[in-house]
């Protein structure tokens, strides 16, 4: 796949993300009977809350991968398999 492929792919999806954290920003302002910010103020909350939400997600997801690692390593160990594998 080529690069500008990968980027416009990238650029997209983060801009579906903001999108989404977007509508779901002004509802919860309407549920909570608040005044909805002015459209330039809620994209600046909304591209900040997707980047917490990619950090989070990020970081989250490296560990439920070390996890699953370190569990199959003391799984095949226990059989008498491969370590590494």
């Amino acid at each position: 796949m080529g690069e500008q492929i990968k980027k416009g792919l990238k650029r997209a999806i983060e801009n579906g993300e903001i999108s989404l954290t977007r509508s779901l920003l002004r509802w919860r302002y309407k549920k909570g009977r608040n005044q909805i910010p002015a459209d330039h103020q809620l994209e600046k909350e909304a591209r900040e809350a997707a980047d917490r939400m990619r950090q989070v997600i990020s970081k989250r997801g490296k560990n439920v991968w070390n996890e699953l690692k370190k569990g199959t390593v003391k799984d095949n160990k226990k059989r008498g398999g491969p370590a590494g594998e």
